[in-house]
């Protein structure tokens, strides 16, 4: 059991009914799992308020609420009532202390910015690891505590949750977290409640800006921006331009990493690699450290991850020898993941799900001068059109060839929505084909392949499945691949 007034340290509030000297059994913030006696927050989410639920609660047991708005209750309800200014803020520091802090035990890494922050984060983890940390991860792709791994629902877990996953972490042993840290994540204060040791900015372009997200990329740069106002040391690209608007009103201590001759950590003489069915990146390190560094991950967007990974690993004492290690074989699961099929042409899979980050790799890849670029992507189903007019002309300018096809079609047709990409694509010249099966898609690429080619299948990455009329059926590229190479061979 757990008393009241201990799970509200932290926490502005009014006791308006009870007593704050009650014990509670658990906290919980969805009302289908409310128990005997436990606290129960009343969160307004995108499409139901907890508020509405309050006399359900009661009647289910709850022993304590916390509210922001005024509720109804059944007039004999013998509870405690607590009245906070936002729930979601209470939330936090209500489920920090009712894991026990775990956070204050551990060494937090809070890495944001639009692209680049899950590559980073494992990069960070390699690193460490690789030294002799050990090392939790949360995550776009998975929540990795320990030796077991979660697959993840939100970049940054809701706060009860969040917190959750630290005690388990701690609990497992890691002296590490690294996590990537949304504008979601800030805007619902799903980040308060504890301090980060290390918040770090990659960069910031427009991006979750609409129904449910930003209204608007002024708010979602200060959503980004609260990072340095909850770290102890703040570590920015000042390459992005919009660095300084982002730190400003910082409460930590700031460096700076980039190709900039002025950033604290810089890279310089970035040098493309190619090789048998693989490509890398090579390039120097100076400043507050000097080494020189290869990976097989391309572009110079992966020099700027692995920049970013060694401005935060400096300050675990990390050894030059051990970066270099880690950094060279460092690979992340659907992004930029090459996959070696052949000796004469790259393979590989990639996350890239929207018009920004499509172009983005698109054009990294053809500055390694590939024979052929072939991009082979679909849209997903119930979501804004304007993305596939968008990526079918992005492709259709950059790629050599398209292959269309299907990604999560969701609740449409699937050749609908290749129709709406052909729209995009029609307005440039570029050579494309439709296949609407996504493994006979994947098939053709490969079998099509010829020296030289760079063949990127865009838009899935991590994803293992493919959703489909409200159902999820198993799909990983990389399970097609080996079988498309085994019948093959």
């Amino acid at each position: 059991m757990y008393q009241c007034s201990e799970l509200l340290r932290g926490v502005e509030y009014e006791c308006i009914k009870g007593s704050t000297k009650v014990d509670v059994s658990e906290v919980v913030n969805d009302s289908r799992r409310v128990t005997k006696d436990c606290l129960f927050l009343c969160i307004q989410g995108a499409n139901f308020d907890g508020h509405c639920a309050a006399a359900d609660v009661v009647r289910a047991g709850a022993k304590v609420l916390v509210v922001s708005q005024p509720i109804e209750l059944p007039e004999d309800a013998d509870i405690t009532l607590i009245q906070v200014k936002d729930t979601r803020y209470a939330m936090a520091f209500i489920s920090a202390n009712y894991f026990g802090n775990p956070a204050d035990d551990m060494t937090i890494i809070g890495v944001t910015g639009t692209k680049g922050k899950t590559t980073t984060a494992y990069f960070v983890k390699y690193i460490l690891e690789h030294a002799g940390y050990k090392v939790g991860l949360i995550g776009t792709i998975e929540v990795i505590l320990g030796n077991q791994t979660i697959p993840a629902s939100n970049t940054t877990p809701e706060s009860l949750v969040l917190q959750g996953y630290f005690r388990q972490m701690k609990e497992a042993g890691c002296q590490v977290v690294v996590m990537e840290a949304s504008s979601q994540g800030f805007m619902l204060h799903r980040t308060q409640g504890f301090v980060f040791d290390y918040g770090i900015f990659t960069n910031i372009e427009p991006d979750h800006i609409g129904t449910n997200e930003h209204a608007c990329f002024e708010d979602y740069l200060a959503c980004k921006a609260m990072l340095f106002r909850q770290c102890k040391v703040g570590i920015v690209n000042c390459d992005d331009r919009h660095w300084k608007q982002i730190t400003q009103g910082h409460t930590c201590k700031l460096e700076t990493y980039g190709f900039d001759e002025n950033a604290d950590l810089r890279a310089s003489d970035l040098k493309l690699m190619t090789g048998a069915g693989y490509l890398g990146i090579d390039f120097k390190v100076s400043g507050l450290l000097d080494m020189e560094i290869k990976t097989d991950i391309p572009g110079k967007f992966s020099a700027y991850n692995a920049l970013t990974a060694i401005a935060i690993c400096r300050h675990f004492g990390v050894g030059s020898e051990d970066i270099k290690k880690a950094l060279a074989g460092a690979k992340v699961k659907g992004r930029i993941e090459m996959v070696k099929v052949s000796d004469d042409f790259t393979l590989m899979i990639d996350y890239a799900h929207n018009a920004m980050a499509l172009e983005s790799l698109l054009t990294t890849l053809k500055e390694y001068h590939p024979n052929r670029l072939v991009c082979l992507f679909g849209c997903g189903g119930n979501r804004s059109k304007l993305r596939r007019y968008e990526m079918g002309e992005i492709s259709g300018k950059l790629a050599d060839l398209t292959i269309i096809t299907s990604d999560n079609p969701r609740f449409e047709e699937p050749q609908d929505i290749i129709e709406d990409i052909k729209e995009g694509i029609h307005k440039t010249s570029g050579k494309y084909i439709e296949i609407c099966d996504r493994k006979e898609a994947i098939r053709y690429a490969i079998t099509h392949g010829q020296k030289g080619d760079i063949i990127v299948l865009a838009g899935k990455g991590h994803e293992d499945y493919q959703e489909i009329k409200g159902v999820k059926y198993p799909m990983d590229e990389r399970v097609i691949i080996d079988e498309i190479v085994r019948q093959d061979t």
